[in-house]
């Protein structure tokens, strides 16, 4: 067993760990002027490190924004953006030492809430970690595909420059705020690494704004990859689309006839988009979008369970005791009440007993109770508990994130 120690990391360690992390996520190390560009977005603070000899050999890495949550209200959350260990030093502890030192810092700082894009889903349940919201891919036939002449679309689509495009879009993200479960707020320290590189003058990537009656309310980023070949040398280009957010359906149906409109393409496709989005039935003909993928987006773990409980609102059934488990944290272990009136720490008995990973499927309201104890995730001590906790926890609109991170 390789002996390593596990800490917060230092300024001086910032391009070292940085880099460290693209080799476990087997990119190369950034440029000189690259770093420059960049090296605002990777702080040392909110980095725990694992070091042999003074060499990092892993890193955990996170920032403070906030989270809307069911019920409209937005919470403080810690993004989990950066985590790898060095290829020989795989499976030695080293991660679930880091994830252990992290996970106490997010609750010596109170923080109710973490959330994290998970590369490999089997890494993050036993942390505490469950797939909270899923996002599906979609695929549009062009030229065929035209949106219903009933679907309302009116405004003005503009490019922008690569200029205008690092200018304006983190406050236009701002304005449209976070108005659906599961979206995060977009830090200083997100936008250039996540943003500029990609729509900025050296990342390719185009970039649409949507103007309605009250000013800017919606944009899309998005790259054209050409689809031509020696057999096919006159075929349409793809639109792959990066990042799309509207206000309202018509700013969002507008942004789409913009993509839909473009000449020499022959499809568009979109990754991470809400399960709900109704693409196909805004179509003349819905058979033109097919959904190619659906999968895993946002995981999600509480930290403080009562407060992430507390934070959110419920239906309209009555009340249901969780029995939650938390071997990370064992704080968190007790039995909660949830309905419409709150959620509070509790002596009654449980009517379902969970574990915290579980409690984090459940949260947004992607996954019922019925679901998950189907599927043995819950144990169920009163069956009459279920139809009130279905009836508690579901949300209207489906949970979606929406910021790659």
């Amino acid at each position: 067993m390789t002996a390593f120690d596990v800490r917060p990391i230092t300024e001086e360690e910032r391009r070292s760990t940085f880099d460290l992390l693209r080799r476990a996520l087997h990119v190369r190390p950034v440029t000189d002027d690259v770093w420059a560009r960049i090296r605002e977005s990777w702080p040392a603070a909110h980095k725990f490190g694992a070091f042999e000899g003074g060499s990092p050999i892993g890193i955990v890495s996170s920032y403070d924004t906030e989270i809307a949550v069911p019920g409209g209200r937005i919470l403080p959350v810690a993004a989990v953006e950066g985590v790898g260990v060095r290829a020989d030093r795989t499976r030695r502890g080293a991660l679930s030492a880091m994830m252990a030192a992290q996970l106490a810092d997010f609750a010596a700082r109170g923080l109710p809430l973490a959330v994290l894009h998970a590369s490999e889903p089997t890494i993050y349940g036993r942390f505490g970690y469950g797939s909270a919201a899923l996002g599906k891919t979609v695929r549009v036939e062009r030229p065929a595909a035209r949106l219903h002449e009933r679907v309302a679309a009116g405004g003005d689509v503009r490019l922008l420059t690569p200029e205008e495009a690092v200018k304006e879009i983190p406050g236009l993200y701002r304005r449209i705020g976070l108005h659906r479960p599961g979206m995060i707020g977009r830090p200083a320290q997100w936008w250039p690494i996540s943003h500029d590189q990609q729509a900025g003058p050296d990342g390719g990537h185009l970039v649409a704004v949507h103007s309605g009656p009250d000013g800017d309310d919606g944009f899309v980023v998005y790259a054209t990859i050409s689809r031509r070949s020696f057999e096919a040398p006159d075929r349409g280009a793809a639109l792959d689309v990066h990042d799309l957010h509207a206000a309202g359906p018509e700013a969002r149906a507008a942004l789409w006839r913009y993509l839909l409109s473009v000449d020499l393409v022959s499809e568009v496709r979109a990754r991470h988009r809400p399960v709900d989005e109704p693409l196909a039935l805004m179509l003349t003909d819905h058979r033109h979008a097919a959904t190619v993928a659906v999968e895993d987006d946002l995981w999600l773990r509480p930290v403080d369970v009562e407060a992430a409980l507390a934070g959110r609102t419920y239906g309209t059934a009555g009340p249901v005791v969780l029995a939650v488990t938390d071997r990370q944290l064992p704080a968190n272990t007790g039995h909660y009440e949830a309905g419409p009136d709150g959620a509070r720490r509790t002596g009654a008995a449980a009517d379902l007993a969970l574990d915290v990973d579980t409690l984090g499927m459940l949260y947004l309201g992607q996954w019922s109770a019925t679901t998950l104890a189907e599927a043995g995730r819950v144990e169920v001590r009163d069956e009459a508990a279920l139809a009130r906790a279905d009836e508690l926890f579901t949300t209207t609109a489906a949970p979606w994130c929406g910021t790659h991170f």
